[in-house]
């Protein structure tokens, strides 16, 4: 879904199949354009589904899955300057878990980066946290019987940081992990039980999700916390020093309610410096300042969650045209109803009446007023139309014209 400004509808798709899930939905750029991107599938904990991408008509341009016959998971969908789609896979594998109170012939789920060139679905990187991250770094109590796979890493964010480098977020670990993308070697590991930084008063997260990395070298993330830790989630943003390896806590966002999240959420920086915050299960979209104070803030219904939220500019040009229905009431009075799924540039509805389709005239005009405007106009002919207008006044695609 794309809200508007003042939270109104402009996009809604419904997912095909009932059972499935969108995840990581937002705007990304992919071969010099903006496109839309999500996840779509089976979501169980860890997913498995289909990476998609739309064009600004809202074309579908690319659909692909996870490589090497691995399930795509729905954490992360990041397209790279390379046009190369980071994303994460939860892979069961069979281990000796005993050492770590759990059952001999158990099995443990991995957290997978995998790189992947979208046009040929070739992958181009894998890591595996397995190879470099044990059990023992884990905060998530192990099931001992070898019924339930051990989800010991829970990989939610992959980040690029630099051309040499990635950043993975761990939620069961509580860190985040800086990743030789040549070696796979993990070069520090920030928070968690064997961190490389001292971490600074207020510094310290927990279960966090959405770990990001800044031209400034400042790193945010959505900081969960944990249920027993009686404190509310966060968006944090820390100040890196990797020559002294100190982690100072520069801001941190919150919310009035102190909502509790107990998994999921995002932290995005804007272009001005503003940071907009969903807060995953906790259902709130809120907008700050770059020094923490809130500009926005907005809810869904308390049932109501999404993995992520984002503010993002956005073209929609949809290439069916307008939908319209009509009402007529006593005498020539007739009300209008125009909608326009996807279109962003709709400032104003004209409306048009006439004897035939193509002989037609205005007969009343309405500003946009949400995601369906209402347009009352006074006529007996047998023909009514609805045509989009920007701003400038400019006519938006072709006018949609229905009989009464």
């Amino acid at each position: 879904m794309i809200l508007d400004n003042e939270g109104q509808p402009v996009w809604l798709r419904p997912v095909g199949t009932e059972e499935w899930d969108v995840m990581d939905f937002k705007v990304q750029s992919y071969q010099g354009r903006p496109v839309l991107t999500w996840w779509e599938g089976e979501h169980g904990g860890y997913g498995d589904g289909e990476y998609v991408i739309l064009d600004e008509f809202y074309r579908e341009i690319a659909r692909f899955r996870a490589g090497n016959g691995y399930p795509g998971d729905h954490h992360e969908f990041l397209i790279s300057g390379r046009d190369t789609a980071l994303v994460t896979i939860y892979a069961e594998k069979p281990m000796d878990l005993s050492p770590y109170g759990g059952a001999e012939d158990g099995l443990v789920v991995e957290g997978v980066a995998q790189e992947i060139d979208v046009e040929s679905g070739e992958v181009l990187f894998e890591w595996h946290s397995l190879d470099h991250v044990g059990p023992e770094e884990s905060y998530s109590a192990l099931v001992p019987g070898p019924e339930e796979a051990y989800d010991y890493f829970h990989i939610n964010s992959i980040e690029e940081d630099g051309e040499d480098h990635l950043l993975v977020s761990a939620r069961r670990t509580s860190a985040v992990y800086k990743i030789d993308r040549r070696t796979g070697e993990v070069v520090w590991r920030l928070g968690g039980k064997r961190s490389d930084f001292e971490m600074g008063e207020g510094a310290i997260f927990a279960f966090q999700y959405d770990a990001r990395r800044h031209p400034d070298g400042t790193i945010t993330l959505f900081d969960n916390r944990g249920a027993d830790m009686e404190e509310q989630s966060r968006g944090i943003r820390l100040g890196i020093d990797e020559g002294a390896m100190t982690a100072t806590l520069l801001h941190e966002f919150t919310h009035p309610e102190e909502p509790f999240a107990t998994y999921q959420g995002n932290v995005q920086v804007l272009p001005n410096g503003n940071v907009f915050v969903g807060w995953g299960s906790a259902p709130y979209l809120t907008e700050h300042d770059g020094e923490g104070n809130l500009l926005f803030d907005a809810g869904f219904p308390l049932q109501v969650e999404s993995y992520r939220a984002f503010r993002f500019p956005w073209t929609g040009r949809p290439q069916a045209v307008p939908d319209l229905a009509d009402e007529s009431e006593s005498g020539d009075r007739v009300t209008l109803y125009a909608s326009w799924n996807g279109a962003t540039e709709v400032a104003s509805w004209q409306a048009l009446a006439g004897p035939k389709e193509g002989d037609l005239k205005p007969v009343g005009e309405a500003p946009r007023m949400g995601f369906e405007t209402t347009i009352a106009v006074e006529t007996r002919a047998p023909y009514v139309a609805v045509r989009a207008k920007d701003h400038s006044g400019r006519a938006l695609g072709a006018p949609r014209v229905i009989r009464r």
